[in-house]
């Protein structure tokens, strides 16, 4: 599973991206990318940094997420 932070370059990115990284510590086969230029911000279309793609799907904008809110996020995204 692919992780990415979009817009981590700001103090809600980087919160978001410590949550992430929580995440995955407790996970298995996550990997996580970080995508700070532009032609990321507009290719997923994110209005409010930070971003959060979930195996290539926007699930959240412009939030900081906790750890259980990241896990609902993932445990919907992935296929069962």
């Amino acid at each position: 599973m692919v992780i990415k932070i979009i817009g981590s370059n700001n103090s809600n990115g980087i919160k978001l991206k410590k949550m992430v990284t929580k995440y995955a510590n407790d996970c298995d086969n996550v990997n996580i990318e970080i995508l700070d230029n532009e032609r990321d911000i507009k290719s997923f279309q994110v209005k409010n940094v930070p971003g959060l793609v979930i195996n290539d799907r926007l699930v959240s904008q412009g939030k900081v997420l906790t750890v259980r809110e990241i896990s609902r996020l993932v445990n919907e995204a992935t296929p069962a």
